[in-house]
């Protein structure tokens, strides 16, 4: 019984000793905690109200609505950071020790996530920069189509089968790029016999192509002479094609010029093969 006595006894002055040393935390430390508290509401709420003006501005100022966002929230983590190390300044906690190990981890962050960090940069440069915007038709590193999304990280093209290619932004700043905003030109030749004229055939394709209200009109088609071949005069058109209808166009404008030429009599030639009999 003595024992439990004691031991309860033991308990009680330990509780006591917590109870004694939360109300001297308490006594000492009440007003910088109250302090730090309102310091970090007001950083708060100042980071919010300095992000929404900085967003606003940007907007008014016809910024790209990606690189806006990207810049208030930079604003407001900055702030937010600031006001923290203030707010351990005024609980009298060092933050000496809290920067070097925030250093340590930015240059180990920044190392492993070098190549994330490099397409956000090279996402800037773009948003900012604009060699091309959403609905343009770009050509880079081998791949064509139509740009869908541009990101901070990476820029969807979508093709003419909807498949969406997914580009690092990094693979493209730097690069030589090819914009041909919403079309792509078709370039192809058609071979005429020598006994047709050259000029009938030529109207005739001009035509045909004039037919197609989805061909550009702002960028006049061309169609002229290119080589003399063996058997063929080969005349050679060059037209401004829709990129999300470049193959559908290309083969209706073909049939229509094969058409075309055989109504007014101009023949395309085949190959003929002299046989040698021994």
């Amino acid at each position: 019984m003595e024992k439990e006595l004691v031991n309860i006894q033991k308990e009680l002055e330990s509780m006591q000793k917590f109870y004694d040393i939360i109300i001297e935390f308490f006594v000492n430390y009440s007003f910088q905690i109250v302090g730090a508290v309102i310091i970090l509401i007001i950083g708060f709420f100042i980071a919010k109200k300095v992000a929404n003006f900085v967003e606003k501005f940007c907007l008014a100022k016809n910024m790209d609505i990606t690189l806006t966002r990207f810049i208030a929230m930079g604003i407001k983590i900055a702030i937010i950071v600031g006001v923290s190390i203030i707010s351990l300044g005024k609980l009298g906690i060092t933050i000496t020790p809290f920067v070097a190990v925030l250093g340590a981890m930015s240059l180990g962050a920044g190392l492993a996530l070098q190549g994330l960090l490099s397409n956000f940069g090279a996402g800037i440069s773009i948003i900012a920069t604009r060699p091309f915007i959403v609905g343009n038709t770009i050509t880079i590193q081998g791949h064509t189509g139509v740009v869908k999304i541009i990101k901070l990280a990476y820029t969807v093209l979508e093709t003419e089968d909807k498949e969406e290619i997914t580009i690092p932004n990094k693979h493209i700043v730097g690069e030589i790029l090819t914009n041909s905003f919403e079309y792509t030109i078709v370039e192809m030749t058609v071979g005429i016999e020598y006994n047709s004229d050259p000029k009938n055939a030529i109207d005739v394709i001009y035509k045909v192509i004039e037919r197609f209200d989805e061909i550009s009109k702002d960028s006049k088609a061309q169609v002229g002479i290119k080589e003399f071949a063996d058997a063929s005069i080969n005349i050679e058109l060059r037209y401004w094609a829709p990129t999300q209808q470049y193959n559908e166009i290309q083969y209706k404008v073909n049939l229509a010029i094969f058409e075309a030429l055989k109504q007014n009599n101009i023949n395309i030639p085949y190959p003929t093969y002299n046989i040698i009999k021994q």
